[in-house]
């Protein structure tokens, strides 16, 4: 999900290719107000090109849970009041491409694109959006309400159940975080790093 300001917000589940044997890579990120640099990746517990499986965001007032088959990968929360940037003030819209990483995405760059297999195919079915309908006012769509469900206090964070899932998550398939990589970001790491994510 992007939205198209110049300081843009946006939500990405983003597939970077693999080496035929290899695990499935999935990198999640988020921009806010314009910065990036908020990536983690897992490793997927299956082939996703042999079957589709439902990917979802749930993005509301309170918190971003990236979910593969229901189960939570990413958690990201909103501590705005703490200075953190969250995406919350613009409106976003769905876009989905398929995008030459080659310099930067499988193995950190060192695996091309093999041309000769082209046309590449992506294919979505059953899918759902259910969303706030932007209407100029941001906060009509931060509010709780029957119609806007997702902001609900049942939804500000993670069932008990979700929490085990999103652990074992965490330990047997992240193989990236920013939030661990000190030396990218010279030993300070991002202020949400050090604040609860549920």
């Amino acid at each position: 999900m992007s939205s198209d300001q110049t300081n843009r917000d946006e939500i990405d589940f983003e597939f970077l290719g693999n080496v035929n044997g290899q695990p499935y890579i999935l990198q999640t990120n988020i921009y806010a107000d314009g910065v990036d640099n908020r990536e983690e990746r897992i490793h997927l517990w299956f082939d996703p090109t042999k079957d589709f499986h439902t990917y979802s965001i749930l993005w509301n007032a309170h918190q971003i849970v990236f979910m593969v088959d229901q189960i939570p990968i990413r958690l990201y929360r909103n501590h705005s009041e703490k200075g953190v940037a969250y995406p919350r003030l613009q409106p976003m819209s769905i876009k989905v491409s398929l995008w030459n990483g080659e310099s930067w995405a499988t193995s950190g760059g060192h695996e091309k694109v093999d041309w000769s297999k082209a046309p590449f195919v992506a294919s979505f079915g059953d899918y759902k959006i259910d969303a706030c309908i932007w209407k100029g006012n941001p906060t009509l769509c931060n509010e709780e309400s029957n119609k806007n469900w997702w902001n609900k206090n049942e939804f500000s964070s993670l069932t008990r159940v979700q929490k085990r899932w999103f652990k074992w998550v965490s330990k047997y398939h992240l193989i990236y975080d920013y939030c661990q990589d000190y030396a990218r970001f010279h030993n300070k790491l991002p202020k949400e790093c050090s604040l609860p994510k549920y």
